[in-house]
């Protein structure tokens, strides 16, 4: 007979991914993920496999978690550019050690490149769906005149991602959250109309 778990597996994967989310794949070992989960090695492997597989299910979970985060900020507002700015805004932490981790996606990113199809599929589950809805925000704001009619909507759709990235890993790198506001403002302004 199995021995039941005797340990939350959600909380567990919650603190792996933190570890994740500050280090990174390689620079976490795994006996950096059992200190931090407080679980031993054999409950690891039976619950999450191994080392990759936790890795892949934690950086999945933050991703799908961030997107959704993403679009409620995106889709909260009936303006279009104060819901494109609450996007970008939405990204800089008060706290300044959340803010430092800047974003899994991004680290990930950072460490494999678009070299691991694993993580590659994983970046496409969530990548177009936020495009997508850009696209769709920036036309809404060309449609109610707020937002530069002359703009090509995918192209701004597509700065708008890479300036999230931009200011995650500012964040990564120590920017401040008032210098980050500024930037993620500086870019919602060469939107707008004139």
């Amino acid at each position: 007979m199995a021995r039941p778990r005797e340990f939350d597996r959600e909380e567990a994967l919650d603190r792996a991914t933190r570890v994740f989310w500050a280090k990174g794949y390689a620079s976490t070992s795994t006996e950096d993920l059992l200190a931090a989960m407080k679980i031993g090695r054999q409950s690891l492997y039976n619950a999450f496999g191994d080392k990759r597989k936790l890795y892949l299910e934690a950086l999945e979970r933050y991703q799908q978690e961030s997107t959704t985060g993403h679009l409620e900020r995106l889709n909260g507002a009936a303006s279009p550019v104060d819901g494109m700015e609450a996007l970008l805004l939405g990204l800089i932490a008060e706290d300044e050690s959340i803010r430092a981790l800047g974003c899994m996606g991004v680290g990930a990113v950072g460490e494999f490149g678009a070299a691991d199809p694993q993580l590659a599929m994983l970046r496409s589950k969530v990548g177009p769906r936020l495009f997508r809805r850009l696209t769709e925000r920036v036309r809404e704001g060309q449609e109610c005149g707020e937002v530069d009619p002359t703009i090509n909507a995918g192209e701004a759709a597509a700065f708008l991602q890479m300036t999230m990235q931009g200011i995650q890993l500012a964040a990564r790198a120590g920017g401040d959250a008032k210098s980050l506001c500024m930037l993620a403002r500086f870019a919602i302004n060469r939107l707008r109309s004139r």
